[in-house]
């Protein structure tokens, strides 16, 4: 009885281990999934419809804010205007600097189109991207931004800049405001 007893709890370890090893495996697949299998439909600031595979091969540095905001947002598009004058000159050909909503409410294409050109960045390589609520929360998730409304205009947010290569695969990212422009640029400039 006690060797039927001790075999049976020697299997089931063997299959958990097993288990485990598995959904290891598949999470280290997913790690490296590209956000271009998302199927989520956007708006740049001009009101041209796109998909995020419309974004490929080109090398991305991204962040999420909201144009109301008056506290975070400012420094990270300020961190963002420090890593483009970092980037290499002959790299910004091949890159996409991307803002995206998560005020899809309030940040309409025409919204999104004032906000850049009133700080200079209405032109390449700077994208501004708006979609729906449920498009939002799911590349927040992907890139690990928590975000809350708190009022009608305000949110609550991660401080974020995430650099995905050619292929829409995360290569880093940096947290925090006052991020390491320098460390983002020398990311970018090092990829192909």
């Amino acid at each position: 009885m006690k060797n039927l007893i001790l075999f049976f709890f020697s299997a089931l370890i063997l299959f958990s281990c097993k288990e485990n090893t598995e959904q290891v495996t598949a999470k280290k697949e997913n790690a490296g999934s590209s956000i271009f299998l998302l199927d989520s439909k956007w708006q740049n600031q001009d009101g041209k419809e796109l998909h995020l595979k419309d974004l490929k091969g080109k090398n991305l540095v991204v962040v999420m804010i909201f144009t109301s905001c008056r506290t975070a947002c400012p420094i990270l598009v300020a961190d963002m205007k420090k890593v483009h004058a970092k980037i290499e000159k002959d790299k910004l050909d091949d890159t996409s600097l991307v803002l995206i909503s998560i005020d899809p409410t309030n940040d309409t294409p025409e919204v999104l189109k004032k906000f850049a050109a009133e700080r200079n960045m209405d032109q390449a390589p700077w994208m501004f991207l708006v979609s729906d609520e449920e498009a939002t929360r799911e590349f927040a998730n992907v890139l690990a931004v928590k975000y809350k409304k708190i009022s009608p205009i305000e949110f609550s947010h991660s401080n974020i800049i995430s650099v995905f290569d050619r292929n829409g695969e995360l290569v880093s990212q940096e947290e925090g405001s006052g991020i390491n422009a320098e460390a983002v640029a020398k990311t970018v400039n090092q990829l192909n």
